[in-house]
């Protein structure tokens, strides 16, 4: 099927996106796990693979439209040097990848493409819930002090 080239292009911004994340969220994770922070490890592998599962949608998608997936574009990795400094980097990027989707939503609807509106809202509500959880485990940290919050993180 012979998709809308704009809509591809917004598509293949949306992947670049993503697998700039899984690879921030990989690095995170390896450095939480290198510290001996279990929990905080196992949070961002899971996050990594989330990203990577949107990814492969998007790729799935792009194909399926009949336009080709740019995988070698990378937008900045921001790696943090600590964990409130990851977690900060992280929600910048997860609100950010709310604004693209929430744009190109609104064109997929505008082509009438509803099928790839209704993919990426699905997309959209899974960043939505790293945004809450990003914002939950900041909220830990300000309430509980970073000492005691990564106490809680040893296995």
């Amino acid at each position: 099927m012979k998709g809308n080239r704009k809509l591809i292009e917004k598509l293949n911004q949306l992947l670049s996106e993503e697998l700039t994340s899984i690879n921030q969220y990989m690095v995170h994770s390896e450095m939480c796990k290198n510290w001996g922070y279990e929990k905080l490890h196992n949070h961002f592998e899971k996050r990594a693979i989330d990203e990577m599962k949107h990814a492969e949608a998007l790729i799935g998608r792009i194909i399926f439209l009949e336009g080709m997936p740019i995988v070698n574009k990378l937008s900045q990795i921001k790696i943090g040097n600590t964990v409130p400094q990851m977690l900060s980097n992280d929600l910048a990027s997860e609100v950010e990848a709310n604004k693209m989707y929430n744009e190109v939503i609104l064109l997929a609807g505008e082509v009438k493409d509803f099928a790839t509106r209704e993919m990426l809202e699905k997309i959209l509500l899974d960043e939505d819930k790293h945004i809450d959880t990003i914002e939950e485990l900041q909220d830990q940290i300000s309430q509980m002090g970073i000492e005691v919050f990564l106490s809680t993180q040893v296995s």
